[in-house]
């Protein structure tokens, strides 16, 4: 086959591969888009806890002696309360 004929043969042929190209992107759908809209999610509820303003913390603190086996031991206690203030 000389050069000339296969010159021609790519110039008749390149249109139509062009052409079906063009087609066949034009066909595929754009991005997926779903039919219906998705559920909603639902997260977990939110528990806000705000005390009064009025409130305070009113805490007691001591030492006291502990006798353990090892020996007596001087621990620190404290006991906490909230007040109206």
């Amino acid at each position: 086959m000389s050069l000339q004929r296969l010159i021609v043969i790519m110039a008749l042929a390149a249109p139509a591969m062009l052409g079906t190209a063009q087609h066949a992107t034009a066909q595929t759908p754009p991005i997926a888009q779903p039919d219906q809209p998705s559920p909603p999610r639902y997260g977990r509820p939110r528990i806000e806890i705000n005390p009064r303003p009025l409130l305070y913390r009113r805490c007691v603190d001591w030492y006291e002696l502990q006798y353990r086996p090892s020996g007596t031991v001087l621990y620190p206690q404290m006991r906490c309360w909230w007040v109206r203030g």
